[in-house]
């Protein structure tokens, strides 16, 4: 053992500057941090690994050239001397996403990872073949954890993923989800709040303009509505020929066209910010105000429609507490598998009434 010191507050220790720099085009490497340091490169790796046989401040020592002569782990080696690649892939859907939350969740998980030795890879997940990514990840061994959303309530990728036992955290629950890590938003809840206001407002005909069929969230947010809306008589329409991720321009025509069917409605309700959009457009079109001739509520993740269109309801949810929860339990099923997943669900508050 090259260092018994296994303090916890001893200082930083700077890189050893004045030891023989990178040569020209040299890739840094365990064998320039031992030759920098002058320790033996097990003792390097170990401290890089954080190893509880090392002290502290030669982990320290190790860590401070490390970054100062940027080195980076070969994952193909790492693999092989600890069984692991220290790199959590977050396989996503590549669903329409006309107000980036994508971007938001990439961040938010990014930043709950920082200043652990993980490392997240984003992967494409298309509708047709969804189980594709999650197969690659797991055979070719590409990472230690999956993060996906998009979840189905009996899930293929989930049943995979528990049947051959490997680490993973959802954006969004399963019918098993007591069985596994997620963060998910209570869209149950969100419709019957959202309803609530509605009659609250003396409103009788509403709308929905709902997430995709086949998503979890979508069969939560319908039931929540319906149930709430037979409590207050209210008639509640759910509109089948599109759903919240459609293009705009088949949103528009699709409200449109049930507007022209039923006058009387007052009242929509929208799964997302991109069918608000789509939902504000065709009320202008129609020549109804918002707020007077027709409520219009949607869940929202930023917080812009209220900004500059009165009369508008929103619902936030809160995309950068999801990611960072997710980061959190994705590590736990990695490193303390044994343990409980981490589980987590937002209830929406309020409706947020802009005037």
């Amino acid at each position: 053992m090259e260092d018994l010191d296994t303090s916890k507050t001893a200082p930083p220790i700077e890189a050893d500057k004045a030891s023989a720099p990178l040569a020209s085009g040299e890739r840094p490497t365990l064998k320039t941090i031992s030759r920098i340091s002058g320790l033996a490169i097990p003792t390097v790796s170990r401290a890089l690994s954080n190893a509880p046989d090392i002290g502290q401040r030669t982990k320290q020592r190790v860590q401070a050239i490390a970054q100062e002569i940027g080195y980076r782990p070969n994952r193909a080696g790492l693999r092989l001397r600890t069984g692991k690649t220290q790199v959590i892939s977050l396989v996503l859907s590549t669903d329409y996403d006309v107000m980036n939350q994508t971007a938001m969740l990439i961040g938010s998980i990014a930043r709950g990872l920082r200043g652990t030795d993980y490392h997240l890879n984003v992967n494409p997940s298309f509708s047709d073949d969804p189980m594709s990514p999650v197969r690659y990840i797991v055979e070719s061994g590409s990472a230690d954890g999956i993060i996906m959303n998009t979840t189905l309530p009996d899930d293929p990728r989930v049943n995979y993923l528990r049947d051959v036992g490997f680490p993973f955290a959802t954006h969004g629950r399963t019918l098993i989800a007591d069985k596994h890590a997620y963060f998910d938003f209570d869209h149950y809840r969100l419709g019957q709040l959202i309803i609530e206001e509605f009659a609250k407002r003396r409103r009788r005909c509403a709308l929905l303009i709902p997430p995709p069929n086949q998503q979890n969230y979508s069969q939560d947010l319908i039931r929540g509505a319906r149930e709430t809306a037979a409590v207050h008589s209210l008639a509640l329409t759910i509109l089948e020929t599109i759903n919240c991720e459609s293009p705009l321009e088949k949103i528009e025509a699709s409200v449109q066209q049930h507007f022209k069917q039923c006058p009387e409605t007052d009242a929509i309700l929208c799964a997302s910010t991109t069918a608000a959009l789509g939902v504000i457009a065709t009320v202008d079109a129609l020549g109804l105000e918002i707020g007077r001739d027709v409520e219009v509520c949607t869940r929202e993740i930023i917080p812009l429609l209220g900004r500059f269109r009165r009369g508008i309801l929103t619902v936030d949810e809160d995309v950068t507490r999801a990611g960072q929860f997710l980061a959190k339990a994705i590590l736990q099923a990695i490193e303390h598998p044994q343990d409980a997943p981490l589980q987590e669900l937002e209830v929406p508050q309020r409706v947020n009434v802009f005037a």
